[in-house]
């Protein structure tokens, strides 16, 4: 049900009978204001109209009981290639589509990752995300930035990168693909035991770019000098690397053994559900994922990604030409729920899907928490926490959760 009043008219609206997480802990029942786009107060307790709202007759204000559901912030996935039937590097409006159909499923901020293509290609479609990202909120979506997943990935960790397209760290071409992101480029995905990895590394931190340790075979050694010299992301902890091996970590026990944030598909066929329990128990490291293609919410069929054929079978993403893992078909409400069923407390997951993001990206001054201050991107879950609704920057996206009870102040 869309409230029919906009930010800009200052309208006020009061979340009450939730089960809110906040990051002091949960409020049952809790309540929480929004004016403005932000998130104005949050309590404990129920509330009608707070004395303070009705005294100021000229606001317009709504209540909304949302009848003990979940009230978490919106979640912010930092690895997405599609979704809906749409792959964000078929064209500009592909993009904001698959952007559209995560934040349906409460993702309100996205980092949009491309997979290895021509350099000149990347280019083109990091314009995409540069235009999309400046436009800012809407009811599409929100993106901030991009990553690049490639090309400066290693070959025999490929995965389903297209290997033809797959180069040597290069900082001049590193220049080339920032140039054309025009300041909204925000991870990139390198193997730093490749020759020109320290470069390439070293130019994305001088322009504040997370560099991220991904699709590589480097020996626990070498990933641990990166993430010495200043790598602080793992791209698919696990997947795209080395196995953990007691005798040789590899890559993936050298990010576990340096605390750095680790993303993580949990879609239930990418990693073990005990290695999500393993990874969640350093506090503020994990990070959950999609890594979603365009077959996310589509259904089992055949699809393309970075030009290569895909089957989707039973949920999987696989490369029909060598079955290697091909993204994922998963969306953030059900990592979270997954997470959750798994055993990690809600708390746990809901900061894994929106405060470490956030905190990731530099963003936690403005989202990613349900606090007084910050961007009023919330989502509501029902008790099997599935998405009943969306609040984005103040703004229902589409329709608002059903069944609640909405009242003018007196």
């Amino acid at each position: 049900m869309a409230s029919g009043l906009s930010a800009g008219e200052q309208a006020v609206t009061v979340l009450t009978g939730a089960r809110v997480i906040t990051p002091a802990g949960i409020l049952d029942p809790g309540w929480v204001r929004v004016r403005g786009g932000l998130i104005a107060g949050v309590g404990r307790g129920r509330v009608e109209v707070p004395t303070e709202i009705a005294a100021a007759a000229a606001v317009p204000t709504e209540v909304v009981d949302l009848g003990g559901a979940w009230l978490v912030p919106g979640f912010i996935d930092l690895h997405v290639h599609g979704g809906g039937g749409h792959d964000v590097t078929a064209s500009p409006a592909d993009l904001a589509a698959a952007v559209a159909f995560h934040r349906a499923h409460g993702t309100t901020r996205t980092l949009v990752s491309l997979v290895t293509a021509p350099v000149a290609r990347l280019a083109e479609q990091l314009g995409w995300i540069a235009a999309l990202a400046a436009a800012g909120p809407g009811p599409g979506g929100h993106v901030v930035g991009a990553h690049l997943e490639g090309p400066f990935l290693a070959a025999a960790r490929r995965g389903a990168q297209p290997a033809e397209h797959l180069r040597q760290p290069d900082r001049g071409v590193y220049a080339e693909l920032a140039a054309a992101a025009a300041g909204t480029l925000r991870v990139v995905t390198v193997a730093p035991e490749l020759p020109g990895a320290g470069a390439v590394v070293a130019a994305a931190l001088a322009d504040g770019v997370i560099a991220a340790v991904g699709h590589t075979d480097a020996t626990y050694d070498q990933a641990t000098d990166a993430f010495a010299a200043g790598m602080t992301l793992t791209t698919h902890l696990f997947n795209g690397m080395r196995p953990l091996h007691h005798r040789e970590p590899g890559a993936a026990g050298a990010a576990l053994d340096a605390g750095v944030v680790c993303e993580l598909i949990n879609d239930g066929v990418h990693v073990h559900p005990a290695l999500l329990r393993f990874v969640a128990a350093q506090p503020d490291r994990l990070v959950l994922v999609t890594d979603a293609v365009d077959a996310a919410g589509v259904g089992d069929g055949d699809y393309r990604l970075g030009g290569q054929p895909v089957r989707v079978r039973g949920g999987e993403a696989r490369l029909a030409a060598d079955g290697a893992l091909a993204g994922s078909t998963l969306t953030m409400d059900a990592a979270v729920r997954r997470a959750v069923r798994a055993g990690l407390p809600i708390e746990t997951a809901v900061a894994a899907a929106a405060t470490t993001p956030a905190r990731v990206l530099g963003l936690r001054g403005s989202c990613g928490a349900i606090e007084p201050g910050l961007a009023a991107d919330l989502v509501v879950l029902d008790a099997d926490l599935a998405v009943t609704g969306v609040l984005a920057g103040g703004r229902w996206a589409g329709a608002g959760p059903p069944g609640t009870v909405r009242r003018p102040a007196p």
